[in-house]
Order: C-alpha cells, then structure tokens, then sequence
C-alpha cells in the first residue's frame, strides 16, 4: 500500500501524483534527461526526496545529538591549533522586510530613518560581543587565518556606514587576516547604493552577494521582494563601474507564478550583465528545522503556511509542477556552462577561470574540508568531528550574549562511521570526481572501492548516476548524477 508524502506545499501526494508532477512539463522546452531517471522504479526513494523538498547539500548534521556547546568548542579549538585557511561568518540578522518564502532568524527593523539605524546599530553591537565571546573560549580561532570573511544576514547592507566600518574594523583587527583573505559582503539590490559600495571598497571589500532572486517584477512581488529589477540591474553596473573582484547574485526557481520562460529571461540578463558568478537555489518550504539541513528562525515562512498557500492558489496563483522546476534547474545550468561559466559546487556557478566559490570550497573540496565558524544570530559552525547552531531567539541570544556565554542553541557530534561519511557527500556536492588517494589520506585503511562505499557507488553505476573507476582511483557523477546529487547524498549516503 502506498502510503503517500508530503509534497513541498505540504500537500498529500501518492507516488503516482508525484510522477504525474514530474511528467507535467512546459511544452516549449525540451523535457530534461534527469526525468527519466527520476522515474524509474529504482529511483522512487530519489522522487520522493525532490517532492517532499528537504533542504540539503549544504549543511551536514551530525548523527549524535544532544551534544555539549561547551565540548563543540573544544573540538574546535583542538582543530584550529593547527589548520588551514577557514571560513569565518559574521551574521547581521536585520531585514527591513520579510520575504514570504523566508525561514532564516531575522530581525526586521523600521521607523524612522534615526531609530532603524540605532536598532541595526545594536546588532553589530551584539556580533562583536559575541565574537570577544568565541576568542575568549576558543583561543585557536585568533590564529587560524581566515580564507574568506562573509557579513551575511539578513541584509547587512542595512547598516549605517558607522556600524559598517566598526564592525569591518573589529574583524580585521582581531581575526588572523591575511594578504589572501576575501572580505564579501551581502546587501539587497535596494540598499546597496552606490555611496555603500564606495564605502565598502573603501573598506577592503573585494567580494558582493546579493539576493535578486528573480528580474520578473511580478514573481519579485508575490515573493514580497520590495525591489524591482531595474534595481537589480543597476546594483550589478555599479558594483563594476566601482571595480570589485567578484560580484555575485542569488536566482531562485520554482516560485510563485514562475515559469520557464521567465527564468530563460533571467539567464538572459545574467549572461548579458556578465556577472562573476551565479548562486541557483531551487524554493525550499520543508522546514529545515526537521532535519537540521539548514538554519530555521523561530516562525514559519508565509508560504509555509497551509492555508496561504490554498489561498493564493484560489486567487488563481499557480505553482510550477516538478517537471517544470526541473525544466527551469536545465535552463540555467545548460545556459551558464555555455555561456562561460562552471558549476562547483552544486548550483554555484562561478565564470571559468575564477571559481570555484572560496568559502564553499574551503568548507566541502575534499583536500580542504576546513571548519567554518558562524558569529551572528542562528549562525552555523562546524569542525571535523561536532557542529553547533547559535540561538535563533533574538531575545534568549541577547540575554546569552549579555550575560558573556558564546549564544549557542544546540550542537551535535559525528560518530567515526559519520565522519567519513560527511566527507565523502561533501566531497559529492562539489561534482568534482572522488579521489581514492585523498580519502585514504584522511581515513587510513578505508577506501572507496571497498564496503561501506563500493556497494553504493556499484548501485549508483549500475543506475546509471555514477562512474567507477577503480584503475584510475576515483568515482564520478554522471550529468544525472550531479542534477541528483542532493537526493543521492540525503537518501542513500
């Protein structure tokens, strides 16, 4: 008897309706090859997975809960004592608006130009704090050099220029920042005016980020984006005219009203724009809180809630089925790679010759795999063997930070069996083929060509999702195996 799923609108769904989703497609452009693949009977734990929509194949769990904060700190300090170059996070969670698709830990902030800019203020007041906190009870991490710096959020780019500059000031005055380190910072198209760019050149930014999410104006405003995309436009010209290295946008598909076409237009402008790279995320409403796959605030996203959805569908809204997402996925991945750019890892695209991503190869290339530490509200930190989340409750993070205790919420720790196997998916993640020399060099007497790892790699072949190649020592993905390499890591690694 089938049983049924959840859908990613939270619908009940057979496996048949979920192949019935798959199979509706937008006559106008070619029916993607993964589809096939997709259903097929060996492959229903694979549909399942893309239908019931879970974050994943980018943040990797531990196996073992209920772990110490206090102890995730001295793993991660054993780790730093000696290390690479890491990933370092500071977390401005201010937005002056809520997306609608949204399940970070935000805190919105408005009024009068004065009291939005003091509320903002006091979030870099707390982050710096916080991050006194993390030198104080991680002594390693004041020299562990920092690969690459990210403000994140929310959206940072909120800040007065005061703030901005104190907080850019702390970081690199307190953190082992080298000639190599990449300072990015992430905005919205609307408050990244020019006069914050300068500032941010001014500064020693090199890298931008920012959440376009789409240039169709009317899929920007069921999403509650409160930019147009002229502005986005505009951002993207500016940034250049200004000279920074990278300038980096995020697009999403399977919105609200979407269609193929209108993500074709998006690719349009990006290859037009020539941006340095392209961050393709696919909508996400399962909460990731489920699986601790992602960082979920302390509210659901408006379009997490059943009975929005079913009103915006009777107001004749319409969502894209699982074919047309899947149409949308190979407009974009086809139209960049032949435009110039290289996905490394899944769904970055960086223009070739420049990627891939910094910190996402810091933290997932399997010769790096190096912590990342997260300062900021709902803040995500790992190391080898524990990761830990910061408190997503502005008010108990506030209190944590007030009362000097670095504000982490939860941490879990990696068995030894769990280890190995969050390397190998990370190593997964990035498409890159999996070397055997570099496993062994990390888990002396495993290999991949052995149990636990030579009877799933076997069944990913024999499916036609992988390549073995015991002679030349490495495994990789075949093109339907990287379009599923998030379901293949989260369902069967």
């Amino acid at each position: 008897m089938d049983i049924g799923h959840r859908d990613l609108y939270g619908t009940y769904q057979t496996y048949e309706e979920s192949l019935d989703s798959l199979r509706q497609t937008d006559p106008r452009h070619p029916e993607p090859a993964v589809l096939e693949r997709l259903a097929a009977p060996e492959n229903r734990h694979l549909l399942e997975y893309v239908t019931e929509d879970p974050f994943g194949a980018h943040v990797f769990p531990g196996n073992i809960p209920d772990y110490s904060p206090a102890d995730f700190l001295s793993d991660l300090d054993e780790q730093l004592a000696a290390t690479a170059p890491i990933h370092l996070w500071s977390y401005i969670p201010t937005c002056a608006y809520r997306c609608r698709f949204c399940q970070y830990p935000v805190v919105l902030v408005k009024g009068a130009p004065e009291v939005a800019d003091s509320k903002a203020t006091q979030w870099v007041d707390w982050n710096i704090r916080e991050a006194e906190l993390w030198l104080r009870e991680v002594p390693h991490l004041a020299s562990a050099p920092v690969g690459e710096f990210n403000v994140f959020g929310g959206t940072p780019s909120l800040l007065p220029a005061d703030a901005i500059r104190r907080l850019l000031d702390f970081y690199k005055e307190n953190f082992n920042f080298t000639p190599d380190t990449a300072i990015r910072f992430e905005g919205d198209p609307s408050t990244f005016t020019p006069a914050k760019l300068e500032l941010l050149a001014e500064l020693g930014c090199t890298k931008l980020s920012s959440g376009v999410q789409s240039f169709d104006d009317p899929v920007l405003e069921q999403c509650g984006r409160e930019h147009t995309a002229q502005m986005c436009v505009d951002f993207i010209r500016n940034a250049q005219r200004i000279g920074f290295d990278w300038t980096s946008i995020d697009l999403m598909y399977g919105l609200l009203d979407q269609t193929v076409d209108s993500v074709r237009r998006d690719l349009d402008i990006v290859l037009e724009n020539e941006l340095t790279a392209v961050v393709c995320t696919k909508l996400h409403l399962k909460s990731y809180s489920d699986t601790r796959t992602g960082v979920a605030g302390v509210q659901p996203a408006a379009w997490q809630l059943p009975d929005y959805r079913a009103k915006l569908v009777r107001n004749g809204h319409r969502w894209p089925a699982l074919g047309e997402q899947y149409q949308m996925r190979e407009v974009l991945t086809e139209g960049l790679e032949q435009g110039g750019y290289r996905e490394q890892p899944t769904m970055y695209f960086a223009r070739e010759g420049l990627g891939p991503e910094k910190w996402k190869a810091i933290m997932v290339d399997q010769d790096k795999q190096e912590a990342e530490v997260a300062i900021g509200l709902g803040g995500s930190s790992s190391c080898r063997t524990s990761e830990a989340i910061t408190d997503v409750n502005w008010k108990t993070y506030s209190e944590a930070v007030e009362a000097g205790r670095v504000p982490l919420g939860s941490a879990t720790r990696f068995s030894e069996e769990a280890q190995e196997a969050r390397s190998v998916k990370m190593a997964l993640s990035t498409l890159r083929p999996l070397s055997e020399e570099l496993h062994r060099r990390r888990f002396p007497g495993s290999s991949l060509f052995e149990e636990p790892w030579a009877g799933r790699f076997r069944s990913l072949e024999e499916r036609g999702l992988a390549v073995v190649d015991q002679g030349g020592g490495e495994v990789r993905l075949t093109p339907e195996g990287k379009v599923l390499v998030e379901a293949v890591i989260n369902s069967e690694f």
